[in-house]
Protein backbone atom coordinates (compact mmCIF):
# COMPACT_ATOMS: atom_id res chain seq x y z
CA UNK A 1 0.00 0.00 0.00
CA UNK A 2 1.54 3.71 -0.94
CA UNK A 3 0.05 7.30 -1.29
CA UNK A 4 -1.24 8.19 -3.99
CA UNK A 5 0.85 10.97 -4.63
CA UNK A 6 3.58 8.15 -5.56
CA UNK A 7 2.22 6.99 -8.22
CA UNK A 8 4.13 7.51 -11.41
CA UNK A 9 2.16 8.69 -14.58
CA UNK A 10 0.89 5.61 -16.76
CA UNK A 11 0.78 3.75 -13.06
CA UNK A 12 -2.56 2.14 -12.78
CA UNK A 13 -3.94 1.53 -8.52
CA UNK A 14 -7.05 0.47 -6.94
CA UNK A 15 -7.97 2.82 -3.94
CA UNK A 16 -8.13 1.48 -0.47
CA UNK A 17 -9.11 4.44 1.28
CA UNK A 18 -8.04 7.73 3.04
CA UNK A 19 -5.00 7.46 5.83
CA UNK A 20 -6.16 7.95 9.42
CA UNK A 21 -5.38 11.71 10.16
CA UNK A 22 -7.32 12.98 7.26
CA UNK A 23 -9.62 14.87 8.58
CA UNK A 24 -13.26 13.97 8.26
CA UNK A 25 -14.20 17.29 6.00
CA UNK A 26 -11.12 16.47 3.35
CA UNK A 27 -12.06 12.15 3.27
CA UNK A 28 -15.76 13.08 2.72
CA UNK A 29 -14.93 15.76 -0.46
CA UNK A 30 -12.71 13.37 -1.72
CA UNK A 31 -15.28 9.95 -1.74
CA UNK A 32 -17.33 13.02 -3.10
CA UNK A 33 -15.31 13.53 -5.86
CA UNK A 34 -14.95 9.98 -6.81
CA UNK A 35 -12.04 8.32 -4.53
CA UNK A 36 -13.83 6.09 -3.14
CA UNK A 37 -12.42 2.50 -1.75
CA UNK A 38 -12.40 -0.31 -4.77
CA UNK A 39 -12.01 2.32 -7.15
CA UNK A 40 -9.52 2.09 -9.87
CA UNK A 41 -7.45 4.75 -10.71
CA UNK A 42 -4.39 5.95 -13.14
CA UNK A 43 -1.93 8.84 -13.01
CA UNK A 44 -2.54 10.33 -15.83
CA UNK A 45 0.46 13.48 -15.82
CA UNK A 46 2.02 15.64 -13.74
CA UNK A 47 2.33 19.54 -13.88
CA UNK A 48 5.98 20.41 -14.84
CA UNK A 49 7.26 21.61 -11.31
CA UNK A 50 5.71 18.06 -10.34
CA UNK A 51 2.43 19.58 -8.67
CA UNK A 52 -0.66 18.70 -9.30
CA UNK A 53 -1.02 15.74 -10.96
CA UNK A 54 -4.27 14.49 -13.20
CA UNK A 55 -5.91 11.13 -12.02
CA UNK A 56 -8.86 9.08 -13.93
CA UNK A 57 -11.01 7.27 -11.46
CA UNK A 58 -13.71 5.40 -13.27
CA UNK A 59 -14.44 7.99 -16.55
CA UNK A 60 -13.40 11.00 -14.40
CA UNK A 61 -10.31 12.94 -14.75
CA UNK A 62 -9.42 14.96 -12.01
CA UNK A 63 -6.74 16.67 -10.51
CA UNK A 64 -4.97 16.56 -7.04
CA UNK A 65 -2.51 18.40 -5.30
CA UNK A 66 0.40 16.44 -3.79
CA UNK A 67 -1.34 17.33 -0.42
CA UNK A 68 -4.51 15.90 -0.83
CA UNK A 69 -3.04 12.86 -2.40
CA UNK A 70 -0.87 12.15 0.11
CA UNK A 71 -4.29 11.65 2.38
CA UNK A 72 -5.09 8.51 -0.19
CA UNK A 73 -3.92 4.54 -0.05
CA UNK A 74 -3.74 2.67 -3.21
CA UNK A 75 -2.60 -0.44 -3.84
CA UNK A 76 -0.63 -0.33 -7.20
CA UNK A 77 -1.99 -2.81 -9.97
CA UNK A 78 0.70 -4.91 -12.00
CA UNK A 79 1.55 -3.98 -15.07
CA UNK A 80 1.82 -6.54 -17.95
Amino acid sequence: MIPLAQLAPGQRATIVGTVHHATSAVATRLQQLGFRSAASITAIRRAPLGDPTIYRVQDTELCLRRREARLIEVVPVAQG
